[in-house]
């Protein structure tokens, strides 16, 4: 962050959530054989949770189950301005039927193209939102902890 420049723009996590549901193309990050993952994935909101649908037999859904994760997406125009924001949080196996029926009639495919037969639900507990102005500086902080 550059000290001259303007006070850093307060990112709540109310904004957080707004510029994540903007979007719906994230990168999620965990742990594969004790060495950090990251994996591109589509992505919708759902009640404050990121949800991801992907192939229940992959290493994703494999990694993901009962573990912190973190899940980062931004988005950046031609002259780099934009934003960044980051969550983490535990991601769980959706199993209840009324649950995955809801998320099922969802806009939410996997990407590339599997079977998607498993939806993971990231529920944040930290989230970090920054902007980036043209001239490369940064501004935010960590949303509020709950």
């Amino acid at each position: 962050m550059n000290s001259d420049g303007p006070a850093p723009q307060q990112l709540s996590r109310d904004d957080c959530l707004r510029l994540l549901a903007s979007v719906s193309i994230g990168r999620i990050i965990y742990t594969r054989h004790a060495l950090p993952a990251v994996e591109l994935v589509t992505f919708a909101l759902d009640q404050g949770d990121i949800v991801i649908r992907t192939d229940g037999d992959g290493k994703l859904a494999a990694a993901t189950r009962q573990a912190i994760v973190a899940f980062e997406a931004d988005c950046l125009d031609a002259q780099q301005a934009g934003w960044s924001v980051t969550a983490i949080g535990p991601s769980r196996e959706v199993t209840d039927p009324q649950d995955r029926g809801r998320l099922q009639k969802m806009d939410l495919s996997s990407w590339p193209r599997r079977a998607q037969e498993l939806f993971i639900r990231v529920s944040p507990e930290m989230l970090n939102g920054r902007r980036l102005d043209a001239h490369g500086q940064q501004e935010g902080h960590d949303a509020d902890r709950f």
